[in-house]
C-alpha cells in the first residue's frame, strides 16, 4: 500500500487543506496554493524532467509530479492492522484498514494512504471542510458552556484539543420513482330536522400517479461508527460537493467505507415507497376519511454514489466508564452528540435551591404566623 503526502512546490514542507480559504497551505513558507495551481505546478515539472511517478499501484491511481507528491509502500497487513511507512520521517505506522488518511505519530505530518481510495473504493466526490479547527473549537465551547451540568473536564483545554477533523464515508442516493395509487374518499354530512338527525355518507373513487425526484438520501457507510451519530450531523448541501481528490484529506483523518450500497437497498428502497407513497396521499384533500385501496411504485432510474463528508469529532469518558459523542457538520456547523452531566452539580444545584426554598418558607411562616 502506497502512502502519499503533498508537498510544497516551493520548500518542500508540508501542504495541509484550509477550510477558511479552501486552499492548501504550507505551514513552513507560508505560501497558499488552489488545487489548480498544484496540478499545473505538477504539469511543469513532469514537462522539465520527462518523467511521472504514479501515485499507488495499479490502473486507477492518480499521477503527479515530484515537486508535489512524494510516495512510500506500506509494509504489510496483519489482521485487521495496517503498517506503513511515513514519507517523511520513515517512521512505522499502525492504522486499522478503513483508514484512509492519518497523521504520523512521530513527525505529526499528515499522511494519505492511497490504495485504500483506489479502484472500487475511490470515492465519487467529497465535500471539503468549510469549518476550520478554530470555529470548530469556538462552536464546541459555545456549544457546551450554555450546558450547566456538563462536568468542567469536558470544555479543558485538553479535551478541546482531541477535536479530530475526519471525512467519513456515506452512500447518497438518488432516485426517479413512479408512483400509482387507487383511494376511496369519504364525504359525511350530520344534519337535524325536528328531532331526528341525518346522516349522509357519499364515496369518491380516486386515482393518483406521478413521478418523483428523490435527491440525496445519505445513509452511512462504515460499521464501527455510531449510526444516530453519523447521521445526526446531517444534512450537506451537495450543491458544494467536489469530484474527489486526495488532496483534501491532507490535514484531516479519513475513513474508508466498510458497508456496501447492496447492504443498505432494502432500508432505502422501503423509504423511497413509503415517502412516494405518502407524497401520493397528501394530494388527496377535503375528505372525511381516506381508505388506500392499492399502490404501485416503481424505481425507474437510481444512483449511488459513494461520498466523504466532513465531521468534526470529540469523544470524552464519563466517571461511569460510558463514552460519550460530540460531533459537529464541517459544512455548515450543525451540532449532535449525548453530553455527559455531573451528578455533582446537579446535587449542588438541588441543595441550594432547597435551601433557598426552606429559607422562604420559614420567612413566610414567621410572617404568617407572628
Amino acid at each position: 500500500m502506497s502512502t502519499i503526502s503533498i508537498k510544497c512546490p516551493n520548500c518542500g514542507g508540508e501542504l495541509i487543506f484550509d477550510p477558511k480559504s479552501q486552499k492548501y497551505k504550507c505551514e513552513y513558507c507560508g505560501s497558499d496554493f488552489a488545487l489548480d495551481e498544484i496540478e499545473t505546478e505538477d504539469t511543469k515539472t513532469q514537462e522539465a524532467s520527462d518523467s511521472a511517478q504514479t501515485v499507488g499501484t495499479g490502473a486507477d491511481t492518480e499521477s503527479f509530479g515530484q515537486a508535489a507528491f512524494d510516495d512510500s509502500g506500506a509494509e504489510h497487513q496483519d489482521g485487521s492492522a495496517v503498517v506503513y511507512t511515513c514519507p517523511s520521517c520513515g517512521a512505522q505506522i499502525v492504522t486499522d484498514q478503513t483508514t484512509a488518511a492519518t497523521f504520523c505519530y512521530y513527525c505529526h505530518n499528515p499522511v494519505l494512504l492511497s490504495e485504500q481510495l483506489t479502484g472500487e473504493f475511490h470515492p465519487d466526490q467529497i465535500i471539503p471542510f468549510e469549518i476550520d479547527r478554530k470555529q470548530a473549537e469556538d462552536h464546541f465551547l459555545d456549544f457546551v458552556q450554555k450546558k450547566k451540568f456538563v462536568p468542567n473536564a469536558f470544555f479543558q483545554k485538553n479535551q478541546i484539543e482531541k477535536l479530530t477533523g475526519i471525512y467519513f464515508p456515506y452512500w447518497v442516493y438518488n432516485a426517479e420513482v413512479d408512483g400509482a395509487l387507487s383511494a376511496e374518499g369519504s364525504k359525511i354530512r350530520v344534519w337535524v330536522s325536528g328531532d331526528e338527525e341525518f346522516t349522509e355518507t357519499r364515496i369518491f373513487r380516486m386515482e393518483r400517479e406521478g413521478r418523483v425526484s428523490l435527491n440525496e438520501i445519505t445513509k452511512h457507510a462504515l460499521k464501527k461508527s455510531d449510526q444516530v451519530l453519523a447521521e445526526g450531523v446531517l444534512p450537506y448541501d451537495f450543491s458544494k460537493a467536489e469530484p474527489f481528490h486526495m488532496g483534501y484529506l491532507s490535514g484531516f483523518y479519513a475513513e474508508k467505507r466498510d458497508i456496501e450500497y447492496c447492504e443498505l437497498q432494502d432500508e432505502v428502497r422501503g423509504e423511497v415507497q413509503k415517502y412516494t407513497r405518502d407524497m401520493l396521499e397528501d394530494t388527496i384533500q377535503g375528505y372525511t376519511g381516506v381508505h388506500v385501496l392499492s399502490d404501485h411504485i416503481r424505481t425507474v432510474d437510481e444512483h449511488w454514489a459513494y461520498t466523504l463528508l466532513p465531521v468534526w469529532t470529540v469523544t470524552y469518558k464519563g466517571a461511569n466508564g460510558k463514552i460519550y459523542y460530540y460531533s459537529m457538520n464541517g459544512q455548515n456547523g450543525k451540532t449532535f452528540g449525548e453530553l455527559p452531566i455531573d451528578r455533582k452539580k446537579v446535587l449542588s444545584i438541588g441543595i441550594l435551591i432547597g435551601a433557598i426554598v426552606f429559607v422562604i418558607m420559614l420567612i413566610v411562616g414567621y410572617l404568617f404566623f407572628t
